[in-house]
C-alpha cells in the first residue's frame, strides 16, 4: 500500500474488509462518517490555541508532576523512552478519563482521578469534554468493527473500555528551524489500543511504511480524522493488525496544534492475543495499568525502564 486509505465507516460498502486491510497493511486510515461535528472540532481547536497562547507562568501553575500525570508539560521537557537525551519540540497538556476522587476505582488503581482544569481560557473544560465524548462515540464504532474482524464478541470487547485509562494530550509544536535535526515528537508507536486525531493543515505528521525506510506525510481530507492502531490492538490481534511508527517534524514555519485521543481499556485488563497469532509473533500478555504506568513514568528525564519486556513505543529513526 502506497498511501493511507480513506474509509467512511457509515456509508462505504464492505466497511469491515476495508478497515481490516488498512489495519493489516499500514495501521493508519482516514476516517469519514466519524460523527464528530465540525463545531465541536472548531471549539476545541480554538480552546487549545488560546490555552497555549497564555503566559508561561500562568501555564506552569498547572504543571504536570510525577505523582499526578495531568496538567501542563513545558516545552522540550520530556525525553523519549529510549533514553535519548534530545527532548521533543512541543509543549502539551495531559488529560485523563475524568474520575471522581471518591470513585472506588481510584483506590484500586492510582492512575485514576480528576483532571487539572486551567482557569483560562473560558470554556476550555467544556470544549475539551464535548470533543472527548464525540471521540468516545467514534471509538466505540471503530472498536466494534475491529472486534468483528478479530471474531470476538462486540459486547465483551467493549466492556473492557468501561472506566478506561483513555487519555488525551493537547499539543503545540512551534516551528523548527530548517537546520534543526530534532523532532516535534520522536519516532514512536502508540501504546494504546486506538488513536483518533484531527489533522492540522500545517502538516508534519509522518508515517513509516511497513516495508522499507520510507516515511509518508499524512494528508487527510478536510472531513476526515486520522485513526491508527496502537500496540494493544496489535497484541490483541496476534500481530495481524499493525502498530505503525510515526513522528512529527514541523518545518512549516507555522505553529502546529493537535489534540490526539488515545483509547485505552480498563486498568485491570490483561491484553493477550484473542485470535491465532501470526507466524513469528511471540509476545506475552500485558497488564494495562502496569504498562501504562511504566510508559508515563519513563517519559520523565533520567527515568530508565524498570521492565525491559514492555514495548514502550519509542523507536530509533
Amino acid at each position: 500500500m502506497h498511501d493511507i486509505p480513506v474509509i467512511d465507516i457509515h456509508s462505504d460498502r464492505d466497511v469491515a474488509r476495508r478497515v481490516e486491510d488498512a489495519c493489516r497493511d499500514i495501521g493508519f486510515m482516514y476516517v469519514r462518517g466519524h460523527g464528530i461535528a465540525p463545531d465541536v472540532i472548531n471549539r476545541v481547536r480554538e480552546a487549545v490555541i488560546a490555552y497555549f497562547n497564555r503566559p508561561l507562568d500562568e501555564k506552569c501553575r498547572d504543571r504536570i508532576t510525577p505523582e499526578n500525570y495531568r496538567g501542563y508539560i513545558p516545552a522540550k521537557f520530556f525525553s523519549p523512552n529510549s533514553g535519548d537525551t534530545n527532548a521533543d519540540h512541543y509543549e502539551g497538556y495531559k488529560l485523563h478519563f475524568e474520575t471522581a476522587e471518591d470513585d472506588p476505582i481510584c483506590h484500586e488503581c492510582d492512575l485514576y482521578g480528576s483532571n487539572k482544569w486551567p482557569e483560562a481560557p473560558a470554556g476550555f473544560k467544556q470544549a475539551v469534554l464535548d470533543y472527548w465524548r464525540a471521540c468516545d462515540n467514534a471509538a466505540i464504532v471503530l472498536l466494534g468493527i475491529l472486534a468483528d474482524i478479530m471474531g470476538v464478541s462486540r459486547d465483551d470487547f467493549l466492556q473492557l473500555f468501561e472506566k478506561p485509562l483513555t487519555n488525551m494530550t493537547l499539543l503545540h509544536y512551534p516551528p523548527q528551524a530548517a537546520d534543526d535535526s530534532g523532532f516535534g515528537i520522536h519516532p514512536h508507536k502508540d501504546t494504546d489500543a486506538l488513536t483518533i486525531l484531527v489533522p492540522d493543515k500545517v502538516g508534519g505528521l509522518m508515517v513509516k511504511k511497513r516495508n522499507g525506510d520510507q516515511w509518508i506525510e499524512v494528508k487527510a481530507p478536510d472531513d476526515a480524522v486520522v485513526v491508527n492502531i496502537g500496540d494493544l490492538l496489535e497484541l490483541w490481534s496476534g500481530g495481524y493488525f499493525v502498530s505503525t511508527p510515526h513522528k512529527v517534524i514541523n518545518k512549516s514555519g507555522a505553529e502546529r496544534y493537535s489534540f490526539p485521543y488515545f483509547a485505552v481499556p480498563r486498568f485491570d485488563t490483561i491484553v493477550k492475543p484473542l485470535c491465532s497469532p501470526q507466524p513469528g509473533f511471540d509476545r506475552t500478555g500485558v497488564h494495562v495499568g502496569d504498562v501504562s504506568r511504566e510508559v508515563w513514568r519513563t517519559n520523565w528525564p533520567d527515568s530508565a525502564p524498570g521492565n525491559t519486556s514492555y514495548d514502550l513505543g519509542t523507536l530509533n529513526d
